[in-house]
């Protein structure tokens, strides 16, 4: 039997490497108009994010948004979106990729108390959807197509 990296090669899947961090995390590289984050690869989050106070470090647009973010930090936070940005994970690229904006200081927070580093933003499902992701859980792997 081939092996998965030779199978999704030949179906065009990118491989982008993560990392597994002590508090258990998916911890992967994201480039965001061209600038350099630490992200959380995240199954269970809905929307890609990036944290208010990474807004100026990516060079992000951002407008006022309706809706509420909610997850592990709580329920009804304020948010903003950013539209028209180029994300690229490895050498997979969306050029028109719109992002939430809003606090992540508590998953932060959080991180630092185990002596992790903090994080730019989360990955979501959004992502993991159009890419038809693909997860190598034992050799930390994510493919996207």
């Amino acid at each position: 039997m081939e092996n998965l990296h030779e199978v999704l090669k030949k179906e065009k899947y990118k491989k982008i490497k993560f990392k597994v961090t002590k508090t258990q995390h998916l911890a992967i590289k994201v480039k965001i108009n061209g600038v350099s984050g630490n992200f959380i690869l995240d199954t269970g989050a809905s929307n890609s994010c990036v944290g208010f106070e990474s807004v100026e470090h990516f060079e992000l647009l951002t407008k006022k948004s309706k809706t509420k973010a909610a997850g592990a930090g709580g329920t009804g936070m304020r948010t903003q979106i950013s539209k028209q940005n180029l994300l690229q994970l490895g050498s997979w690229k969306n050029t028109d990729f719109s992002l939430v904006i809003f606090d992540l200081s508590h998953v932060n927070e959080a991180l630092r108390q185990y002596r992790a580093k903090p994080v730019h933003g989360i990955i979501g499902a959004d992502v993991l959807l159009e890419g038809k992701a693909i997860i190598d859980y034992f050799n930390h792997y994510l493919y996207l197509k």
